[in-house]
């Protein structure tokens, strides 16, 4: 097994990886029924040495309700027929998943106020707007 690339300087060794397999359900007929072509992978994200104190601290916060109590990040794939199809997509998509707990959070939001034009317009439009509806009314008197 090789090493998985998540972000640019970020590379999961292939001995913190374990894979497991299992025969799956889904499309093969009676194939599936004699071979396992199900992979489950496994990745200690706790005690990963792949990952900085803060990466490990980030994609806790991000993945915590993904983790087993033990802080284990733990994937399936069983889509596709062949075992080495279904290798290659729980490693895609372990990759994309850490690749997102890795991502910086966003900068806080600056609240923004409205132009003085845009309250300009607003106000002319609900004057437009009473003035509509005072016109609607019967005639005082």
């Amino acid at each position: 097994m090789d090493p998985l690339e998540v972000a640019p300087g970020v590379v999961i060794p292939a001995e913190e990886l374990r894979e497991s397999f299992a025969r799956s359900g889904g499309p093969g007929g009676q194939h599936a029924n004699t071979s396992a072509t199900k992979v489950v992978l496994r990745f200690d994200v706790a005690g990963s040495d792949a990952l900085s104190e803060t990466q490990r601290a980030r994609v806790r916060e991000r993945l915590g309700p993904r983790l087993t109590a033990e802080g284990e990040l733990i994937l399936a794939a069983s889509e596709h027929r062949s075992q080495t199809r279904n290798r290659e997509a729980v490693r895609a998509r372990l990759a994309a998943l850490l690749a997102e707990g890795l991502a910086p959070p966003p900068p806080p939001r600056r609240p923004s106020r409205p132009s003085r034009r845009a309250r300009q317009r607003r106000l002319e439009d609900k004057r437009a707007r009473g003035q509509t509806k005072r016109l609607r009314r019967r005639p005082q008197g």
